[in-house]
Order: structure tokens, then C-alpha cells, then sequence
């Protein structure tokens, strides 16, 4: 199966298939989203994070991807900006969009649920489910399994802890405590959790380094969390 933006990964594992609405942290999940756009450019050598602290495009070559090459461009021509200010001027509408092309793609439908023409209700119910298969699949090999996850999965894995959407999983109980000691471990390894550490990384040195800083300015967006 061809593989998916990051951002659509993030998104479906969020939206409850039959009822097409978003679990958790809306905030937490737009702000996944525009990282995971940024993650994708830099697994493809397009960003990097620069020794200034600001993202920089090492390569304007466009992927091919509409929503990764708008972002990709953007960085290219705007002023420098942090990781963190990134996120707040990407996250806006992102979701929209993403969701428009999974419609377009047959992959989740548009119930409009617009009640007296004044509010504006959407659902969007999957209708493909292959996708979120593999990505669920992907995840528990790496979570579960002894199987070492890919950068994506890692990049994808760091993600789920940074925007607090863990429980998107839906693992089953007897293995939710196994795999969330190696979902910690993953994100640790990406340079979320702890210290970076470049020589241990699962992902490149480079792309390690902006899912770092990535995943910081999402916990720092999101504040400390409440306690149960």
C-alpha cells in the first residue's frame, strides 16, 4: 500500500471510525498535524533544523504532495521561524484541508449534519479502512512485537505521546501495559522523551532533531496536564 501523509495517519487514528468525530485534545491534534507536515518534509531531506534554532529548507524540491509542498514553500520564503512558531501558523485549517483530501480519495465521507443552515455540523465516518489498518497494524508490530519500527512509525509513535493522543490506540488492556513502556521508549528514541540521543536514534541524526523540537513545542503548547 502506498504510504499516507503523516498528517492523514495522525488524523484517522483520532476520528472514530463509525461516528466520524475527533477524540481527545482538538488542539492537541492540529498542532500533531502541522508537526507531522513538517516531520514528513524533513524525513524527505526538504527541512532541517538549524543551528539558529529556526526550521530551514535544505532542498525546494517539491514532493508532489499538495498540503506538504504549500508548507514546504512557505518555510522557503518566510521569514525564519522556530519549530514552535510553526506549529501556531500551520495548525489553523490544516485539518479542513487534510480532511477535504480524504474525502476527495474516498478514504472518510462528508455527513453534513448542518442544522437550520446556521450550525455547522460534520461528521466523517471512514469508509476506507485499509489505511487505518496498516497504520494500527504498523504501530502494534512496534508497541507489541519486538519489531523495530521505521522512521515514519517512530515519527508517528513520537506524535501520539507529544499531542497526548495515546489513547487513540485502542489496545487491548492485557497488552495496553507493554506497549506503552516501548511507546515511551520509541519517542525517547526520537528525541522526544529525555535527552536526544543521535548515535541511539531510531530516525536520522537530522530528522531526529525536528521531531524533537517538534514534540517539545507541542507538550509546551498544550501546557501541563491535568491531573486525574
Amino acid at each position: 500500500m502506498t504510504p499516507i501523509p503523516l498528517a492523514e495517519e495522525l488524523l484517522l487514528l483520532a476520528y472514530d471510525d463509525q461516528t466520524g468525530k475527533a477524540t481527545g485534545s482538538r488542539i492537541g491534534l492540529d498542532l500533531g498535524m502541522a508537526a507531522a507536515v513538517l516531520i514528513d518534509l524533513a524525513l524527505a531531506n526538504r527541512i532541517a533544523y538549524a543551528a539558529d534554532g529556526h526550521l530551514a529548507v535544505v532542498d525546494a524540491t517539491p514532493l508532489g504532495d499538495p498540503v506538504a509542498d504549500a508548507v514546504l514553500a512557505k518555510v522557503a520564503t518566510d521569514e525564519p521561524h522556530t519549530p514552535a512558531q510553526w506549529l501556531q501558523r500551520l495548525r489553523h485549517r490544516l485539518r479542513t484541508r487534510v480532511l477535504e483530501d480524504l474525502c476527495a480519495r474516498g478514504v472518510v465521507q462528508d455527513v453534513d449534519e448542518t442544522q437550520l443552515g446556521v450550525i455547522h455540523v460534520h461528521r466523517y465516518p471512514t469508509t476506507d479502512h485499509a489505511y487505518e489498518a496498516e497504520i494500527r497494524q504498523r504501530l502494534a508490530a512496534a508497541l507489541i512485537g519486538d519489531t523495530l519500527p521505521d522512521e515514519r512509525t517512530a515519527a508517528l509513535a513520537t506524535l501520539l505521546v507529544a499531542a497526548r493522543m495515546t489513547p487513540a490506540l485502542k489496545l487491548p488492556a492485557e497488552e495496553s501495559a507493554r506497549a506503552h513502556e516501548r511507546l515511551a521508549e520509541i519517542a525517547s528514541n526520537a528525541g522526544f522523551v529525555g535527552d536526544v540521543s543521535l548515535e541511539d536514534s531510531i530516525v536520522r541524526p537530522s530528522v531526529a532533531l525536528v521531531v524533537a523540537t517538534l514534540g517539545k513545542a507541542i507538550q509546551a503548547a498544550l501546557g501541563t496536564p491535568k491531573p486525574i
